[in-house]
């Protein structure tokens, strides 16, 4: 027997926030994965720098799926979970390749750059919604994403 859900925000806002939702998760998974693969990749002059940089932002990455999919089941949704999902609702592409440092520090601008275009789509229908829970999360991804893409685009400027 299931039990209805009644914490003040109707189904249809649910719905709308939870696929929102979604898409950050996706997003945020691929981004990890991304930057995962370049931890493990990175060779050059900044090798040691990048390693330690990307080590700590999958981790933090890491970290948050599991917040960001927690937020979903207490919508009333499944969290998607596999890498069929994840293609399908992400916005940022994956590799190819494995890109000199450089590239890798643009690319993962980009990315981050995304999530938060992604996590900023969520605002408006959970501020809608009187979704308090929501807005704080995504507040939190946006803090974490626009410090981090200002940290890798300071590594991209010319002395």
């Amino acid at each position: 027997m299931s039990q209805s859900i009644n914490i003040s925000i109707p189904e249809k806002e649910r719905e709308e926030i939870a696929q929102g939702l979604k898409k950050l998760l996706a997003d945020t998974y691929t981004l990890y994965l991304k930057t995962h693969n370049y931890h493990w990749n990175v060779t050059g002059p900044m090798f040691q720098t990048l390693h330690t940089m990307f080590m700590e932002q999958y981790t933090e990455l890491w970290n948050s799926i599991d917040e960001i999919a927690e937020r979903i089941r207490s919508l009333g949704h499944f969290a998607p979970g596999s890498y069929k999902e994840y293609t399908k609702l992400s916005s940022i592409q994956e590799e190819d390749s494995v890109p000199k440092a450089k590239e890798m520090i643009v690319n993962l601008v980009k990315g981050h750059e995304q999530t938060i275009k992604t996590a900023r789509d969520i605002i408006s229908p959970a501020d809608a919604a009187n979704d308090e829970s929501t807005l704080d999360l995504v507040t939190q991804r946006l803090t974490v994403h626009e410090k981090t893409a200002w940290m890798l685009r300071s590594l991209l400027e010319e002395d």
